[in-house]
């Protein structure tokens, strides 16, 4: 790949044209993005985020074993999937832009351009926002990238354990208490089941300091996993997937295995739930990719690459159709809806998407929001069409 720069030309300065990409990756992240909108509608949609930490009688009908599927096999498992292949993506672009004298320059307007995208969906669109986060750990974990393997997995390790240690640590943001628990929540039943835009608007940006307490305890895991990703792809575990066919189904299955120990364990759940997120996450990743590396199994996934390929449009999107189901503005369903409706809604969301996604790129290079972060990144827009 190359890019003209009045009579100079330098390789590997331009965005990854969508001939060169991997499947695998794509249709991961194109799964992983089917638990995010779950996760997010039946947890920060549908009610309040904060309405968990409340204590509650469990449905015991259909929606209770909605809510128990979604809480083992889903719940923080796609974010962890998806903070994984994030990591897997800015060491791709790390290694393309090798030649580049640019490099650092480019990657770090990448991110802040990402945090610019991530801070109007925060404020304006939706307050669970992840991008904003992601934008700052892709920051600090840029450095490491100068790094060899072994030291970006060494800072993996340490991230991690910080991570999985946070119960014995000193607390940084306090988690709020109970009785604020139980007003917040009421307060939000009320304003974004009813309110106009304008309210809600106040509303969501007056709660942005009310989510800090959980980024700050994410954002460990979330640099983990980034480093663990690049990681990942420097061993050349996604690139040459096929080399380790038996390895992959064998980690899958142990990877999983543990997890689900981990998370159904009776005790010290404070240590194993978030442990066994990590296993599941390390688990779905390695079975993907070992169904990725057989014909059948690649044209078994091959529906997921396009939302993949459009996770960053796909992502914002299910935003906006979201706050129109459920908040005041639009059809006002907030608290209103059980969790199999919800599951429903996320369904049907995701095929539209699907289906959308591959019309789209039949005639598109990229979708529109990616196509838009290459141009501010580069500092040039590159081809649309796929006539071009």
């Amino acid at each position: 790949m190359t890019i003209v720069s009045g009579d100079a030309v330098r390789p590997s300065a331009a965005p990854t044209a969508p001939s060169s990409r991997l499947g695998s990756i794509d249709a991961l992240r194109g799964i992983a993005l089917f638990g995010v909108l779950a996760i997010n509608l039946e947890t920060e949609f549908r009610v309040s985020i904060f309405q968990q930490f409340l204590p509650r009688t469990p449905d015991q009908g259909l929606g209770g074993l909605v809510d128990r599927v979604l809480d083992i096999f889903i719940d923080m498992k796609a974010f962890a999937l998806f903070s994984l292949l994030f990591g897997v993506g800015l060491a791709i672009q790390f290694d393309r832009l090798a030649h580049n004298d640019q490099r650092t320059r480019l990657l770090v307007r990448r991110m802040l351009v990402l945090l610019g995208f991530g801070l109007i969906h925060l404020f304006l669109i939706w307050n669970g926002d992840i991008l904003a986060e992601y934008a700052l750990a892709g920051l600090v974990v840029l450095p490491f990238l100068f790094a060899p393997t072994w030291l970006i997995a060494a800072g993996s390790v340490a991230f991690l354990a910080l991570y999985l240690l946070q119960p014995v640590l000193p607390t940084i943001i306090p988690f709020p208490d109970r009785s604020w628990l139980v007003a917040h929540v009421g307060e939000a039943n009320r304003i974004y089941a009813t309110a106009g835009s304008s309210e809600i608007l106040a509303y969501r940006i007056k709660e942005v300091a009310a989510f800090l307490p959980l980024h700050s305890y994410v954002f460990p895991r979330t640099l983990g996993l980034f480093l663990l990703g690049a990681a990942c792809w420097r061993a050349g575990l996604f690139a040459a997937a096929h080399r380790s066919v038996a390895w992959l189904w064998l980690a899958a299955a142990l990877a999983i295995a543990a997890g689900l120990s981990l998370t159904l364990a009776p005790f010290a759940r404070a240590y194993s739930g978030p442990a066994g997120t990590l296993a599941l996450a390390l688990g779905y990743a390695a079975l993907v990719l070992a169904v990725e590396t057989t014909t059948a199994g690649a044209r078994l996934l091959r529906w997921a690459e396009p939302v993949g390929r459009m996770a960053f449009t796909n992502y914002i999107l299910q935003s906006v159709i979201l706050g129109f189901v459920f908040y005041g503005y639009g059809l006002g369903l907030f608290g209103k809806l059980d969790s199999v409706t919800g599951l429903a809604i996320v369904i049907a969301v995701y095929v539209a998407q699907a289906i959308a996604s591959r019309w789209w790129l039949q005639r598109f290079r990229y979708g529109p929001i990616e196509w838009l972060w290459r141009a501010l990144m580069y500092g040039r827009a590159p081809k649309f069409m796929n006539a071009d």
